[in-house]
C-alpha cells in the first residue's frame, strides 16, 4: 500500500452532540476505530444521497468503523438546534451528529463543500477526503485496507460504538411529506419516515388504512405488502390511480385506491449518474430522488430533485424523458432544456402553467408553453445564496427553501415557505408575494379542501386547516445571506485545481472518451473575464475581470474511474471485459474576495488529497 500522508485531525467542537445518550464527545473517544466525517447539511438532497451511500458500509463495518455527522448549516433554520435534531431522526441518521452552527469544525478541516467525507485512521490522523456522491466503492476499500493495516499494528480496537437511539414518539404521522384530496373526501398523505402512505379520514387525523409494510424497501403487491423508502410527492392520474414520487427508491410508484395495490411506473431502484440515458422505457430508467409530481400539458411531470432537472412520464407510452434543467445546479431561465434548476422539490398545475418549488435558489419558477417548447421563469427569487422573509414586490420578495407550491381558485399560488415554517402566497396578477399563516413548522406541501387550505406541518407531523384570509398576514422583513466565509483571492488571474485521485485499485475510465468533466461559472457573470464554460481537464486558468470585488465561483467537476483489472492481485489483464465503474462528482459555491495578497491558487478536493 502507498505511504499516505500524515495529517492529524482536528478536535471536534460544536454546539452539541445528537445520538449520543447526552454525552459529548471528542477525538479520544474515537482512538482505534476509523473515524468517518460527513459534513452535511439537511437541506441538501446530495447529503441525502450519501447517507444513503453509507447505510451499508456503516452496517458492515460497525465494530470497526464509526460514522459521524457534522451538520454544517446553509440556511439560518438549519442552524437551529432542534431542527437538526428533527432531521436526524426524520432521514434514519444511526450514528452521532455533531451540530456545528458556526461552522467551527467545518472550518479545521477545510471543507468547501457539502456533502464532504474525510476519513481519519485509528491514530487519529487524516488519510483522506471526498467531496461529493459516488464514493462508497472507494471508502470500503480505504476502511478494509485501515482493519488490516492497524489490526496487524495492534492499533486497532473493535467493539460498540457511541450512538445511542432517541426513545420513539408515538404519533400517527411522522414528518409528513406531501398530502392530496381523494374524490371521497378524505386525504392521501405520504408518512415519509415511516415509509408508508397513510389514508386519512375527512377531519384530518383519523387513520382510515396505512399502505405499506413501514420498512424500507421496492416491493410492490398488496398494501400490507408493498414497501417503499421516504415517498414524497402524490398526483391524481387520469385513470383513478394515484402517481407517488417514492424518493429514495428513486423511482415513480403507483397505488391503487379502489384495490389498495402498489405497483412501480418507472425507475429501476438505482440512482442515476451522469452519463446515463435520459430517455427511454420507463422501468429502464434510472431516476434521482423524484420529490413530486404534478399532471400538466398530458404528461405526469416529475420534480427530479437528485439532479436539478424536471422530467415528464407518458402512461400511454410507458416511457420518461428529461423535460427541463441541464443538471447544473442554480437559477437560469429560459428555453426549458437551458435552464438551470436547484432541487426543484414541488409542482402543482394549472390551466397554462407547472408551478415549481425550487427549494435550493429559494425561489418559485414555472414553466409555460413557448410556441412548440416549453419556457422557464422566476417568479420569486434571485439565487441559491439569498434568501429570507421579506413581502412586497415579487423581485425583491425572499423566501427560506419552499417545498412546495399549490395553485389557488384565484389564480394565485399558495408557497409552503418551509424553513420561514409560513404559508406565503404570490399573485401573478398584481406581482405581489404576502404572508397567509405563520408558525407553522416546516411546512411541506398544502391541499385545497372545501374552501379551505389543509398544510402539511412536516415537523409538527400532522394536517393543520385554516381559512384561506382575505387579508395576508404582516411580518418584519428578513433577509440573510448564506454565512460562510469569502476566501481571498488575488487579482488577475487564478489557478482552478479540482483535486482527484482514482481510489486505489481503480483508474480513470478513458475507454470512451474523456473521464473528467469541469463547468465552471460565476456570480455575477462579469466576474470572470475569462475561463468559464465547460471542458475536460480538472484545472483551470480563470481571468478575474477588473473592478469586481466579491462574487461566488460555481464549480462542477466529475470523474469516473473503473477498477483496474491490470493492478488487482491475482487477475490477468483484461480478465474481466466489464469492470466495475464509479462515478464521483461534485458542485461548489465557492465565496470569494478580490485582494491584494490574495491566493492565486484554488484548490478544490473531489478525491484525494492537496499534497
Amino acid at each position: 500500500m502507498s505511504k499516505r500522508p500524515r495529517v492529524r485531525a482536528p478536535e471536534l467542537q460544536g454546539r452539541a452532540w445528537i445520538n449520543t445518550g447526552g454525552k459529548d464527545l471528542s477525538l479520544a473517544d474515537f482512538k482505534g476505530r476509523t473515524l468517518i466525517l460527513d459534513f452535511w447539511t439537511f437541506c441538501c438532497v446530495n447529503c441525502l444521497h450519501v447517507l444513503d451511500e453509507l447505510r451499508e458500509l456503516e452496517e458492515k463495518h460497525r465494530d470497526t468503523v464509526v460514522i459521524v455527522g457534522v451538520h454544517s448549516p446553509k440556511f439560518v433554520h438549519e442552524a437551529e438546534h432542534q431542527a437538526v435534531v428533527d432531521a436526524v431522526e426524520r432521514y434514519e441518521v444511526h450514528h452521532p451528529v455533531l451540530d456545528d452552527p458556526e461552522l467551527t469544525t467545518w472550518k479545521q478541516y477545510a471543507v468547501r463543500a457539502w456533502p464532504t467525507l474525510v476519513v481519519v485512521d485509528p491514530e487519529g490522523y487524516v488519510v483522506a477526503q471526498h467531496a461529493g456522491e459516488g464514493h462508497a466503492h472507494a471508502l470500503e476499500t480505504l476502511v478494509g485496507q485501515l482493519e488490516a493495516e492497524h489490526a496487524a499494528k495492534g492499533t486497532l480496537r473493535r467493539g460498540d460504538g457511541p450512538y445511542v437511539p432517541p426513545e420513539p414518539v408515538p404519533t400517527e404521522l411522522r414528518f409528513p411529506g406531501k398530502a392530496l384530496s381523494l374524490p371521497g373526501g378524505t386525504f392521501l398523505v405520504s408518512d415519509t419516515t415511516r415509509h408508508q402512505l397513510v389514508e386519512l379520514a375527512a377531519d384530518g387525523e383519523s387513520v382510515v388504512r396505512r399502505i405499506g409494510a413501514g420498512e424500507r424497501g421496492l416491493t410492490d403487491g398488496t398494501g400490507e405488502r408493498a414497501r417503499f423508502s421516504e415517498p414524497q410527492g402524490l398526483a391524481p392520474l387520469p385513470d383513478g390511480t394515484v402517481a407517488v414520487a417514492d424518493t429514495v427508491n428513486h423511482a415513480l410508484r403507483r397505488f391503487d385506491p379502489a384495490t389498495g395495490e402498489v405497483t412501480t411506473l418507472a425507475g429501476t431502484g438505482r440512482q442515476w449518474w451522469q452519463g446515463s440515458p435520459t430517455e427511454g422505457p420507463a422501468r429502464e430508467v434510472d431516476l434521482s430522488s423524484p420529490w413530486d409530481v404534478a399532471w400538466f400539458a398530458d404528461r405526469l411531470w416529475i420534480a427530479m430533485a437528485g439532479v436539478h432537472q424536471l422530467w415528464t412520464y407518458d402512461p400511454e407510452a410507458g416511457t420518461v424523458r428529461a423535460a427541463a434543467g441541464t443538471t447544473n445546479e442554480g437559477l437560469v431561465d429560459g428555453p426549458a432544456e437551458e435552464a438551470w434548476f436547484a432541487q426543484p422539490s414541488g409542482l402543482a398545475a394549472t390551466g397554462d402553467r407547472l408551478w415549481i418549488a425550487d427549494s435550493e435558489t429559494s425561489a418559485v419558477r414555472y414553466v409555460e408553453r413557448d410556441g412548440k417548447g416549453f419556457t422557464v421563469r422566476t417568479a420569486v427569487g434571485t439565487g441559491l445564496f439569498d434568501f429570507g422573509h421579506r413581502d412586497g414586490a415579487a423581485d425583491q420578495a425572499l423566501l427560506q427553501h419552499p417545498l412546495g407550491v399549490t395553485a389557488l381558485p384565484d389564480g394565485s399560488v399558495a408557497i409552503s415557505d418551509t424553513y420561514n415554517h409560513a404559508l406565503r402566497r404570490y399573485d401573478p396578477a398584481t406581482g405581489e408575494v404576502s404572508t397567509l399563516a405563520t408558525d407553522l413548522r416546516e411546512p411541506s406541501g398544502a391541499v385545497l379542501a372545501d374552501g379551505d387550505i389543509v398544510v402539511v406541518e412536516s415537523a409538527r407531523h400532522r394536517l393543520t386547516r385554516l381559512r384561506l384570509p382575505e387579508e395576508a398576514v404582516r411580518v418584519e422583513a428578513v433577509a440573510h445571506r448564506t454565512q460562510r466565509a469569502a476566501t481571498d483571492i488575488a487579482p488577475g488571474t487564478l489557478r482552478l485545481d479540482v483535486v482527484f485521485q482514482a481510489p486505489e485499485g481503480q483508474k480513470l475510465d478513458t475507454r470512451y472518451g474523456p473521464s473528467t468533466r469541469l463547468l465552471v461559472s460565476s456570480t455575477p457573470p462579469e466576474l470572470l473575464a475569462g475561463g468559464d464554460g465547460a471542458g475536460t481537464d480538472l484545472n483551470r486558468e480563470l481571468v478575474l475581470a477588473e473592478g469586481v470585488t466579491e462574487g461566488v465561483l460555481h464549480v462542477s467537476a466529475m470523474a469516473a474511474s473503473c477498477d483496474d483489472t491490470d493492478s488487482n492481485s491475482g487477475s490477468a489483464a483484461g480478465a474481466n471485459e466489464y469492470p466495475a465503474c464509479h462515478v464521483h462528482q461534485q458542485d461548489w459555491g465557492v465565496p470569494v474576495r478580490i485582494t491584494e495578497g490574495g491566493a492565486n491558487r484554488l484548490p478544490l478536493v473531489l478525491a484525494g488529497m492537496d499534497d
